[in-house]
């Protein structure tokens, strides 16, 4: 599996952003995807997860302003993100996870290479 990232800029604050990330399969093999990121000096922290069956969680830190989005015949889970603060600003990686061919139980994670988003005040 991979997955690339994509969509990353500098944005001032109070804006929006799209970012991409397409998978190298069908991503309703999944059993879920999201996002995470990471600050400078900070560990990596959830932004969202859409499980295959369900609706998606956020963190409250972004659930009033991003929202996640997929396009089945692309392949791409889409994050959309406004009004951007300085505090927004990181690496974006998308994840994904995959359970493992029969009899195995157990789920791979995979993830992309991130993509820089930075909001400037």
């Amino acid at each position: 599996v991979q997955l690339v990232e994509s969509g990353g800029d500098v944005v001032p604050a109070g804006g929006a952003l799209i970012i991409s990330c397409a998978a190298s399969e069908n991503i309703d093999s999944f059993t879920a995807m999201g996002w995470y990121r990471q600050a400078p000096g900070r560990q990596r922290e959830l932004v969202g997860e859409w499980p295959r069956s369900g609706s998606s969680t956020k963190s409250d830190a972004v659930k009033d302003r991003f929202v996640m989005s997929k396009d089945f015949s692309k392949n791409t889970l889409k994050l959309h993100m406004m009004s951007l603060r300085s505090e927004d600003t990181a690496v974006y990686y998308c994840f994904a996870k995959k359970r493992q061919r029969p009899p195995a139980l157990l789920e791979d994670t995979y993830w992309g290479q991130g993509t820089q988003v930075t909001v400037s005040s």
